[in-house]
């Protein structure tokens, strides 16, 4: 089958139309490679299945563990521990709407692929700019990107090497980074967003969706992002979802355009809080999406019984079992037929774009693309070791198998990023 009707047979089944001019969805995804690969999780999987992507067999050998299915570059960040309110801030995956139980070959790979793409993106938004300084910054090469990605597999192993010997636990987690690393500026972003921090105020995700100058406090009148709801859904959502949160429901509305590959879903958010107004920092934003299947699930539907959960439990599931301290809030519903995820939005949240990484002399002349790598090695080790509280089976079975195919894993990612740079390509084409 030529691959124009591989894509036009895979979009077809879903998001429910050929590449589409009008679903915003699609015209996020047509601005660059990266972004169409953030936006076709499931098409990865696919292509495994297929035998468009071969990997050695013995790298299915691993325990199965909790994957996070979608894992990519911008998928880590920076995030403050038990939801909103949480005192540490931790850097870690951030997004576990694909999380479940599976390879942990198909994070590492998808993380590889995604590291190039992520460098192109750097250099198509250069090329693309109006802004001049960001236009002469250094970008990182071939080489470096190479170089980051030996280094995220030698990473990875080293995590898993250290629990062999002790030297970390299921309680291990990044909380520091030196003043020469690529994350310190944004990790120093992050310590300021938390309750009590000096940008609480005016960083903080709360403070960026809320007027906190009203009384009562309501969520910013923003049509790019905020949709007002019907005084009757209104109630409804506020009757269903009270007892799942911790205090009082001020105000809600939907969140529109949010995401990549969920951008089709709906999602709405609450203001939870007392209410009586009082300080902002007794507050918070709690999500409440709909959930969909797992982009793994599509394609490997038996591999584990736990994976019959229904969407939204299973990545509840995941996601507790996978971060050190989960979400205060953290929960599923079953509404209008419709499972949904009902969670904490962290008030500390600070995000990694691809230019953050391949941009600038940190990132291009200060091995800072492999220092982010590591970081992100490092912390997805953590929580797929964390699948098993029990034994160090898995740990040691990545140390016998990863290292021997280090090279070929590697070279299948590479090979891949260059499918998704074609598939994009007829992705554009075929929208047209």
């Amino acid at each position: 089958m030529e691959r124009a009707d591989v894509l036009g047979q895979y979009f077809d089944h879903h998001d429910g139309t050929h590449p589409s001019m009008t679903l915003p969805k699609h015209s996020k995804m047509a601005s660059s490679a990266f972004r169409f690969f953030r936006g076709s999780a499931p098409l990865m999987y696919r292509d495994i299945a297929n035998g468009i992507i071969t990997l050695p067999q013995p790298l299915f050998e691993l325990p199965l563990t909790y994957v996070q299915g979608d894992c990519h570059a911008s998928n880590f960040g920076f995030l403050s521990e038990e939801g909103s309110h949480g005192e540490t801030l931790v850097f870690s995956p951030n997004d576990f709407d694909d999380a479940c139980i599976g390879h942990a070959v198909w994070d590492l790979l998808r993380f590889l692929v995604s590291i190039p793409l992520a460098q192109q993106e750097g250099a198509l938004l250069q090329s693309t700019s109006d802004d001049l300084k960001l236009r002469q910054k250094p970008l990182a090469d071939s080489t470096q990107v190479n170089q980051a990605q030996q280094t995220f597999i030698d990473s990875y192993v080293a995590t898993c090497q250290a629990s062999l010997r002790g030297e970390n636990n299921n309680q291990s987690a990044l909380t520091e980074f030196s003043q020469e690393h690529i994350l310190h500026k944004r990790w120093q972003k992050g310590l300021q967003r938390l309750v009590g921090g000096v940008a609480f105020n005016l960083k903080s995700s709360l403070a960026k969706e809320v007027d906190l100058n009203t009384t009562p406090l309501r969520f910013k009148d923003n049509g790019e992002k905020f949709s007002r709801l019907h005084e009757d859904l209104y109630n409804t959502l506020v009757e269903y979802f009270r007892p799942y949160v911790d205090d009082e429901i001020v105000d809600c509305v939907e969140r529109i355009d949010a995401g990549t590959g969920s951008n089709n879903l709906k999602r709405y958010y609450l203001l939870v809080g007392p209410k009586c107004c009082s300080s902002a920092e007794l507050y918070h934003i709690v999500e409440v999406k709909q959930q969909r299947l797992a982009a793994p699930l599509h394609y490997n539907a038996d591999l584990s019984p736990t994976n019959r959960l229904n969407h939204a439990h299973l990545t509840v599931n995941c996601q507790r079992q996978m971060q050190r301290r989960p979400d205060l809030v953290l929960d599923d519903a079953l509404w209008q037929g419709v499972h949904w995820l009902v969670r904490s939005r962290h008030h500390a949240r600070v995000g990694i774009d691809p230019e953050h990484i391949v941009l600038g002399k940190r990132a291009a002349e200060r091995n800072g693309l492999s220092q982010y790598t590591e970081a992100c090695a490092t912390a997805l080790a953590y929580a797929h070791m964390r699948g098993d509280r029990r034994s160090l089976m898995f740990q040691q079975v990545v140390c016998d198998i990863i290292p021997e195919y280090k090279t070929e894993l590697i070279a299948s990612a590479n090979q891949y990023a260059s499918q998704v740079e074609q598939d994009w390509g007829l992705f554009c084409s075929l929208r047209k």
